[in-house]
């Protein structure tokens, strides 16, 4: 879904085809252990090359977010049963203030940046998953649970170790990618601790182009990609 309904390529040779500022792709998450797209966010490209995809995920976007099948947010079921009960997904608007993921090719994790209102940078958000895979329409991914959150005065912690657990006692991960999760956690760290990029990069005071409309979510939000190189 290239904005002006451009579709970007790989190349013959095998090389990546980058989207151009603007373009709108869609952001996505195969549900854990399976083989469906459960989480769809239409998303603007502020920046993309054989070192960083940058997109905006501005307020307001209307995207695809995982539910129990009765409609219950994940969040109002108790841990033990949230990841055993069957589940269904539901059309939201994307609430609050925008994000902006970055993601470096390769990198067992996204950093997205998150803001009060008025543009008050709120922190940084490590979210370790699988590499991303491109394809025409965008980026497809799976979450790992585990996550980090970084503060402007560069303290971080530990986020949703609860879930990381239970995912495992649940079968959603063995333990050797409960492992690599780990392992791209302490890789994470490093890079906080010695403040790299993105941290070190001044993306907290970026702000997107007013004249970017918010990207529409496609009817076939789901359907199955031919990846191409990262």
């Amino acid at each position: 879904m290239a904005e002006g309904g451009a579709v970007r390529r790989v190349e013959a040779d095998g090389s990546t085809t980058y989207w151009a500022p603007g373009d709108q792709i869609l952001w996505r998450y195969r549900e854990n252990a399976g083989p469906r797209f459960h989480i769809a966010r239409p998303v603007t490209v502020v920046r993309d090359d054989e070192q960083l995809l940058a997109v905006w995920l501005a307020p307001g976007t209307q995207c695809v977010k995982p539910v129990l099948a009765d409609g219950t947010a994940l969040h109002a079921e108790p841990l033990h049963t949230r990841y055993t009960k069957p589940r269904a997904v539901q059309l939201d608007r994307w609430f609050g203030t925008g994000v902006l993921k970055l993601a470096r090719p390769g990198e067992p994790w996204s950093v997205w940046l998150f803001w009060e209102p008025g543009w008050r940078f709120k922190n940084w958000y490590v979210n370790l998953e699988e590499p991303l895979a491109r394809w025409a329409g965008g980026v497809d991914s799976e979450d790992h649970f585990l996550d980090l959150c970084v503060y402007p005065d560069r303290s971080w912690g530990w986020r949703d170790e609860d879930e990381f657990a239970q995912a495992q006692r649940d079968g959603l991960m063995d333990a050797q990618l409960a492992e690599r999760v780990r392992e791209a956690g302490r890789s994470a760290v490093e890079v906080i601790q010695a403040w790299g990029a993105p941290f070190s990069d001044g993306w907290q005071h970026w702000r997107p182009d007013p004249s970017w409309s918010v990207p529409s979510l496609p009817d076939d939000w789901d359907r199955m990609p031919a990846y191409t190189a990262s």
